[in-house]
């Protein structure tokens, strides 16, 4: 179930309802969550369940589960599942054949996107991106083409590294950086990765962040494409296609439309060949 992040009377009826009759309330860490149930005067049981207990905790969770206890999952703040272990519980619960119901609340995720002023009808959100370096490196190659907006969430003593790193691979392109959402210092700034680059080198940042960033321009990419496609012959860029197992009238098909010409041009180019 979902919980505030930041402002406690945010807070819906449902959740506290559900609160005060589970029997168990699970959370990511219990002294957050005691500051929510003390404020609500809730006492129920209050156990941890975090990603370095997660197997044994979500065994136990799970069997008291299958003996009839009513289990309340609840996250640092915002949803569980969402980036931290929840989802491992709801899985194992679901294997064991065991209801999950949901109560639905704040989310730090839509709160970014909402308040970004960037497109929202269509965004990926990625979370926390990998601390390997290669992998986070490859993480970030496969979003060059991605035309949706961006969403990660980033811990303060990283977030000029993520800064660094989205730019070096994806281009000064326009971001939100938002943090404390909900909070007294709530902070939603709507700039460039070049400039939230600048900012952070020389401030230390604070709070919890969530960054927001422009997906890839389509024009830019289609006319990439196109100057790609310059450098081959109309015969030579069919036989892409029907190599991969297209038939040749689908395959000048795709070629029209990679090069932006017409599907006459290309029969005409290629008649007789």
């Amino acid at each position: 179930m979902a919980t505030p992040i930041g402002n406690l009377e945010d807070i819906t009826l449902r959740a506290l309802r559900v609160l005060k009759e589970a029997d168990i309330i699970a959370a990511e860490d219990t002294r957050q969550t005691l500051k929510l149930l003390n404020h609500y005067e809730i006492r129920n049981t209050l156990v941890s369940y975090f990603e370095h207990n997660r197997i044994e905790r979500g065994e136990y969770l799970v069997n008291q589960l299958l003996e009839g206890k009513n289990v309340a999952l609840v996250s640092d703040a915002g949803t569980p599942g969402i980036s931290d272990p929840g989802e491992d519980l709801v899985r194992l619960a679901v294997s064991k054949g065991i209801p999950v119901t949901m109560v639905p609340g704040p989310a730090a995720v839509i709160a970014g996107v909402v308040l970004s002023g960037l497109p929202a009808g269509r965004f990926a959100f990625e979370g926390f991106l990998p601390m390997n370096k290669r992998a986070r490196r490859e993480r970030l190659e496969s979003f060059r083409r991605e035309t949706r907006t961006l969403v990660f969430y980033e811990a303060p003593h990283k977030l000029i590294y993520t800064l660094r790193d989205l730019r070096d691979v994806l281009g000064n392109r326009k971001a939100v950086i938002a943090r404390e959402l909900t909070k007294k210092f709530e902070e939603v700034w709507r700039t460039t990765l070049d400039e939230a680059v600048t900012r952070y080198e020389n401030e230390a940042p604070r709070g919890e962040f969530v960054i927001i960033l422009e997906g890839a321009d389509e024009r830019e990419l289609h006319e990439a494409e196109i100057k790609n496609w310059e450098g081959i012959s109309l015969e030579e860029h069919v036989r892409i296609y029907t190599d991969s197992g297209l038939d040749r009238k689908e395959a000048m098909k795709r070629v029209s439309e990679d090069r932006g010409i017409s599907k006459r041009d290309v029969y005409k180019s290629l008649i007789g060949k």
